[in-house]
């Protein structure tokens, strides 16, 4: 945690700093009018016209011990937006949305929605970070910032829940199968849904949380809130609902910014590119470790994925015991790699937990694994997990057992590192016994013609979310790329690279883009 300024005590993440270098700024053209917002659908209007309770973030907001502590600091409020469950039935059960929100220092210019990633990443601790990394900005001055957890996910209700906290400290809370290791059969997708739907509420809960519906909720959000067009800053998946919601309701938008953008036009193949990042992010920290008095990985790059299978391979059979009766095994270990691969601030926790594991000390990577599931000691935390398959299951096409397997070769081709040396059997979709057909996030229309064009930024070499999909995303919304030169994925809301941060003040306050070759350095 980074320290509080101005006397605020919210938690604050860390990020990469860069350097400043940023191209000359332009004034794009006035946005077109828009003759306001439309009418809400029919049967939607009790939603839209719904008065939003703000008050205490205490009664029932946090999900974890540290988010029980940071809500309860000063200058905060929450409240929660009524929505309906199936917006094919609008008059049938509801949900609600939860949200926090972080007023403007200043003269309030309208709210900014926030959205962290995932999918499954929760709103509400990201306005706080937020806030905090941004503090004394122009952003923090002129918006109230408002970070909702997306249906399914944390506060929200119904909240999806596949496994309970015992299963996660015992290791038995996995959902993906083909970037590990493990046999998964249909009887194990069948239990799976299963356990998802008695702890989520039933399989209608599992049927309504694609990200479609969530930009649906974001408009009775905006509705809800007084704003006749939408604000929002969005990272990594927070990309995905942004693309969605400016083709939803391209009347509604005002000003996006979207950061570690993923490609809008790519289906299951844009996990493949996201599993390329993460090697390429790998040869470059393993290039740096060589460089260094007795690098782990050894002194030569090329051998540094041999060296780095010959620690973690043995695992595969012999996992190591932790903790009460707890065993650390090879899906943990490329889990922590994984989590410590996003940023180059992390690359030292992997070398040093790889040190570690060698003398049969798990611990910093059982950190890391915990940090990547947003769970605490005790199994309690965040349903990250949970609702990223949920949200995965309904946005993303089906594979037959046939295509599970050639996708999990063509992981391993393009992520050797990962590869345990097994073969591909034993790989299928989880998503095969969900009681719901998906209703597709991809792919997306080359163009977009929403009422505002976007703010889209990227890193060069960013390990998640490749460049070239962020290039992409850009030219269908329209707008400017911001390109960062370096290691890394997201920045926007970080506060520590004053390049960006102008690029971004500037564009929410005045919708003043950056030059369409502007570039921070890194």
């Amino acid at each position: 945690m980074l320290p509080p300024r101005h006397g605020r005590s919210w938690p604050l993440t860390a990020a990469l700093p860069l350097l400043l270098v940023l191209g000359a700024c332009a004034q794009p053209d006035p946005a077109p009018a828009t003759g306001g917002t439309a009418a809400p659908p029919a049967g939607l209007a009790r939603f839209h016209d719904q008065e939003l309770t703000f008050g205490s973030c205490a009664d029932g907001y946090a999900t974890t011990a540290a988010e029980e502590t940071a809500y309860a600091g000063p200058g905060i409020e929450c409240a929660r937006l009524e929505v309906p469950l199936d917006y094919d039935e609008p008059g049938g059960p509801t949900g609600q949305v939860a949200m926090l929100r972080v007023p403007a220092r200043g003269e309030s210019q309208g709210s900014l929605l926030l959205n962290s990633g995932g999918p499954g990443g929760q709103g509400m601790p990201f306005a706080l970070q937020t806030a905090a990394a941004l503090d004394g900005s122009p952003v923090t001055e002129r918006f109230d910032l408002v970070g909702f957890d997306p249906r399914g996910v944390g506060a929200s209700t119904p909240a999806i829940e596949c496994f309970t906290p015992e299963q996660y400290l015992a290791g038995d809370a996995t959902t993906e199968f083909f970037f590990t290791a493990g046999d998964w059969t249909a009887a194990d997708a069948e239990r799976l849904a299963e356990q998802c739907a008695q702890g989520s509420g039933g399989d209608r809960a599992l049927a309504t949380v694609g990200s479609r519906d969530t930009v649906r909720d974001m408009d009775v959000l905006r509705a809800a809130l007084g704003e006749e067009e939408l604000n929002f800053l969005g990272q990594s998946y927070g990309t995905r609902i942004a693309a969605l919601y400016a083709e939803a309701f391209p009347q509604n938008v005002r000003a996006m910014v979207v950061d570690g953008a993923i490609d809008p036009r790519a289906g299951n193949e844009r996990r493949l590119a996201q599993y390329t990042g993460f090697q390429q992010s790998f040869d470059v920290l393993a290039a740096d470790c060589a460089t260094q008095p007795d690098c782990v990985l050894g002194t030569d790059p090329a051998q540094a994925v041999q060296r780095y299978q010959e620690i973690v391979r043995p695992l595969l059979d012999a996992p190591i015991p932790h903790g009460d009766g707890q065993l650390f095994g090879y899906s943990d270990a490329i889990n922590a790699t994984v989590w410590g691969l996003y940023a180059a601030e992390r690359w030292p926790a992997i070398t040093k937990g790889l040190t570690e594991l060698q003398a049969g000390d798990p611990t910093r990577f059982v950190q890391m694994v915990q940090l990547a599931a947003e769970r605490e000691p005790d199994g309690r935390g965040s349903n990250l997990t949970d609702a990223n398959l949920a949200i995965t299951c309904m946005d993303e096409a089906r594979m037959s057992e046939e295509d599970a397997a050639d996708f999990r070769a063509r992981i391993y081709a393009a992520t050797p590192f990962a590869d345990p040396g097994r073969g591909t059997g034993g790989a299928r979709d989880a998503c095969e016994a969900w009681p719901a057909e998906p209703e597709p996030a991809y792919p997306l229309p080359e163009r977009i013609d929403a009422s505002a064009p976007a703010l889209t930024i990227s890193f060069t070499r960013d390990p998640t979310a490749p460049y070239d999909g962020a290039t992409r995303m850009s030219e269908m919304l329209g707008g400017t790329l911001l390109t960062v030169d370096g290691d890394g994925h997201t920045i926007a809301a970080a506060g520590t690279n004053e390049c960006v941060n102008r690029a971004v003040a500037e564009y929410l306050t005045t919708l003043t883009l950056p030059a369409a070759d502007a570039r921070c350095a890194g």
